[in-house]
């Protein structure tokens, strides 16, 4: 788990640290330098450093000054003369070593160029940078940025006109909001974070790593009803897919076993030699008719996932929110069983609940923007657990966490089927908390589907094979 910071947080940790600014100041250098040979920089090459005037731009003075006893050759470009302490003595010390310091307005051939103007201090207007130094051969120099591109907005991710994309980010301690959400994942590039001594605090959220996605681990002794059991409540005319791959993903994911309760009419559609089926009712779609024969059929069940390929019948409406209110277990409830709910008041309830929107069917069920507050706003008046789907995803509950393994290649129908099926897979067969299951589901769904890119185009059908392989490790 990596601490994930707001600007405002992150000046607080700087005010706390015990270590003297101009000790950080050197050892925050030495890693921007260090990132710099890592992107090929080395004997000969030629790097230009963008300054700022405050410890951002002493950041770079000082990766100038150790790159340049490294033997690359190193033009430091001051935006101003340097503000703080630390800085002046960061500017003081590369003018004694001998490297170049030009006027701003220079534009000399260079490799590489290190951003330290603004980091996450931006304020104001950003000055023309898109005309930068560029190797001799004309093409674009790749861009390494200092705690946050220039112009991006380390809290919100919102990028200024003309902020520079980089190629990698070094940044200190943690990650900042602004690396993660907006247009902070298109500008970053890669980031690095480096340890120069900060003192722990408590971040605005954490990442997701794998350590914090724990797999469900089979005991020698294991059957299929104690391997975790999931009943997936969904269905109908033109969307019996979507109920089959959550069955056929939580399967996949280790469940042992599953079964689809959904209208007659789409019963042999939905059908698998491995997953066990249940018509119920008589119509195309569920209604508060069909309710006693699906809490009878749950109760043998871990829990449920409802939602996949239900349909916009209005008569469904009534179904789901009598089905939340009445079903005191364990409940995923996915796509068309948000959009059935009355509002955030149906989500109270006894059981604990994991939902799963993505930005549009929060703003509907809500009425309010889908975004990471707004969701913990939500996950607090309710008590449900938010999984926000998207890049990146957020998992809100008791705790704030951030996944940022899903790309773009998830962003295909069906996906978030699969995803609902690994949530009910693991939180069936694990127990614990839906918080945690989520959170361990979103991790590996993005992993598999970025494992499946690397060989093939992402088809949910692909993925749900994928999620067998990449959760077996």
């Amino acid at each position: 788990m990596r601490p994930v910071l707001t600007a405002e947080q992150s000046r607080h940790q700087d005010a706390q640290a015990a270590d003297d600014p101009w000790v950080l100041l050197d050892r925050a250098g030495w890693a921007v330098a260090r990132q710099a040979v890592a992107m090929d920089v080395g004997y000969g090459s030629r790097v230009a450093v963008l300054a700022g005037p405050g410890n951002n731009g002493g950041d770079g003075y000082v990766a100038a000054r150790y790159l340049a006893a490294r033997g690359v050759s190193v033009d430091v470009y001051p935006l101003a003369s340097p503000r703080t302490d630390p800085a002046q003595w960061a500017h003081e010390l590369v003018r004694k070593a001998g490297v170049p310091i030009r006027d701003r307005e220079e534009n000399r051939p260079a490799d590489l160029v290190i951003d330290a103007l603004f980091g996450g201090g931006f304020r104001g207007t950003l000055p023309n940078l898109s005309n930068r130094a560029t190797p001799m051969d004309g093409s674009p120099a790749p861009w390494l940025a200092v705690d946050v591109p220039s112009g991006l907005d380390a809290t919100t991710g919102e990028a200024a006109s003309g902020t520079m994309p980089a190629r990698a980010t070094v940044t200190f301690h943690g990650y900042r909001v602004g690396h993660l959400v907006g247009s902070g994942p298109d500008l970053c590039g890669r980031i690095v974070v480096a340890d120069i001594g900060l003192p722990d605090i408590e971040p605005e959220m954490w990442l997701c790593e794998e350590s914090d996605a724990p797999l469900p681990v089979r005991s020698c002794t294991a059957h299929k009803w104690s391997s975790g059991s999931v009943l997936v409540i969904g269905g109908s005319d033109g969307l019996d897919g979507a109920a089959t791959l959550t069955a056929r993903s939580a399967l996949r994911a280790g469940a042992g076993a599953v079964m689809i309760a959904c209208p007659p009419t789409v019963e042999d559609r939905v059908r698998a030699p491995e997953i066990m089926t249940r018509a119920v009712g008589s119509g195309r779609s569920l209604t508060i008719d069909d309710l006693p024969p699906v809490l009878e059929l749950v109760q043998r069940f871990d829990l449920a996932v409802i939602g996949p390929g239900l349909g916009t019948s209005p008569d469904l409406s009534g179904f789901v929110n009598r089905f939340l209110q009445d079903w005191p277990g364990p409940v995923v409830a996915d796509a068309d069983a948000l959009n059935a709910l009355d509002g955030p008041a149906g989500l109270i309830r006894n059981g604990e609940t994991v939902i799963t929107p993505h930005t549009g069917e929060f703003q509907r069920l809500t009425g309010w923007p889908g975004s990471y507050e707004a969701a913990s706003r939500l996950a607090h008046e309710t008590g449900v657990t938010v999984l926000l789907k998207g890049s990146p995803t957020f998992v809100i509950g008791e705790e704030r966490w951030v996944v940022d393994t899903g790309g773009p290649e998830l962003a295909t129908i069906g996906t978030g089927d699969v995803l609902a099926g690994m949530i009910g897979a693991f939180w069936a067969a694990r127990g614990g908390s839906g918080t945690q299951a989520a959170r361990s589901a979103a991790y590996w769904h993005g992993v598999a589907g970025a494992e499946l890119q690397a060989n093939r185009t992402v088809t949910a059908d692909r993925l749900v094979e994928q999620v067998a392989i990449t959760t077996r490790r």
